[in-house]
């Protein structure tokens, strides 16, 4: 199953469609969020049950809007 997260980078420049990434998860009292590394972007709050178990993905795309920049990365997770 694939799976697409979607991230918040700062500047534009660190990342690019096609690179391979690993990320980190961190983790909060009702949720989790993934950080690309090291520290290229960071993905909202995900909420336990959501929770993301494969850690390296792909760079499927990046967008730029008023808010800033988004990088789209899918991963390949195994159906559950």
């Amino acid at each position: 199953m694939i799976r697409p997260m979607v991230f918040k980078m700062e500047r534009p420049g660190l990342l690019a469609e096609g690179d391979k990434i690993h990320v980190s998860e961190g983790s909060l009292p009702t949720s989790y969020y993934y950080t690309i590394d090291p520290a290229l972007a960071m993905s909202g709050n995900i909420p336990i049950r959501e929770r993301m178990f494969a850690r390296d993905g792909v760079v499927t795309g990046i967008e730029v809007n008023a808010r800033g920049y988004y990088v789209t990365a899918e991963f390949e997770e195994e159906d559950k």
